[in-house]
């Protein structure tokens, strides 16, 4: 098995990371001692880049603004296991902000802000510093320079060593790139979500930027190993993709399924083999970021490092682009992500 590293810009992690917010009430959740065991097991298999934000987790009855409950699980993971991990967190998504007139919103990129919520995130992981600290989405009436100017600042403080974007247009990444360096941008962006492709990837690629894909495994869906009813109760079910269109769907699970048969492999696997392909031929270093209450999984993901895919199976798992019945944004807005605003 290959566990070499990878790098995000100047930032050293495992070629592939896990995301904590599997380990949160979303899909299912699971107990924070069951988490952190899952945690622990991993980053012994060689997993080190490890993905949380503020907004993960469960309120906490009766508190305003980012939960802050799956940060705070990890806070006693970290006290152990600190120097073994990249540690990378988010700001920016807040719940419901109500403003001065009365009216709500879900982004605060102001520059007080970024401060206020840094500070906050290393109280609740009880640590100095974070790797790689990301705006989770850009607010709309903040100019992204102003709160890129602010993260710039902490990582003068030394309470931040990189920067990241998630959900950002390739103008954005250009503009916020020319106040501070960026590190990574963060999005979905798997067999069946490549809009980034258009814009975002190349324009990381050109400035030298990582790309962190979130949801590379569809959520789930692309492994094969859901059913309907699994994610009828989350927010997976409440989507076109993996309510209404579920059946219509499975024909791109077949897909995945024939080349994983072809390979001796799995699902997941050829999920994550064609992400790091497609990302290598398109000129970009990308750390997919799976995660899973599960700890046998995310070692399974390891395998596709291993998986050398041949021209024909590229071509084959490229049909699923025209297949996909239903829009990867989760949320009605279509400018919460970044294929909404390009």
């Amino acid at each position: 098995m290959t566990t070499t590293t990878s790098r995000l810009g100047d930032l050293e992690v495992s070629p592939i990371g896990f995301g904590c917010m599997a380990l949160s009430h979303v899909y299912g959740g699971t107990t924070d001692d069951d988490a952190r065991a899952t945690l622990g097991k991993v980053v012994d298999a060689g997993i080190t880049l490890l993905d949380t934000a503020d907004v993960y987790g469960e309120p906490r009855e009766g508190t305003t603004g980012p939960a802050g409950t799956n940060e705070e699980m990890l806070a006693p993971f970290l006290a152990r296991r600190r120097d073994d991990v990249q540690l990378a967190t988010k700001f920016g998504i807040t719940g419901l902000r109500t403003l001065s007139d009365g009216s709500t919103k879900r982004t605060d990129g102001r520059p007080e802000y970024a401060h206020e919520a840094c500070d906050a995130s290393l109280r609740r992981l009880g640590v100095d510093s974070i790797d790689l600290y990301y705006l989770h989405r850009p607010d709309p009436d903040v100019p992204i320079e102003d709160t890129v100017g602010a993260m710039a600042e902490l990582v003068t403080a030394g309470k931040v060593a990189h920067i990241g974007l998630s959900e950002v247009t390739a103008d954005e990444l250009r503009r916020a790139h020319a106040i501070h360096p960026i590190t990574a941008v963060q999005s979905e962006w798997s067999l069946w979500s490549r809009d980034v492709e258009d814009h975002v990837v190349p324009a990381c690629a050109k400035l030298g930027v990582g790309f962190v894909p979130y949801s590379p495994l569809g959520r789930g869906f692309l492994t094969g190993t859901l059913t309907k009813d699994q994610v009828a109760g989350d927010v997976r079910g409440g989507t076109a993709r993996m309510g209404d269109a579920w059946d219509a769907n499975q024909r791109i699970v077949s897909i995945v399924a024939e080349v994983a048969d072809r390979h001796g492999a799995t699902n997941a696997q050829v999920a994550l083999g064609w992400l790091l392909h497609r990302a290598a031929e398109m000129g970009v270093g990308a750390v997919p970021i799976p995660g899973s209450r599960k700890p046998e999984r995310s070692l399974e993901n390891f395998g596709a490092l291993d998986l050398r895919l041949e021209p024909e199976d590229m071509r084959r798992l490229d049909e699923i682009r025209t297949l996909v019945e239903g829009g990867r944004n989760i949320v009605d807005n279509p400018k919460w992500i970044s294929s909404g605003r390009e």
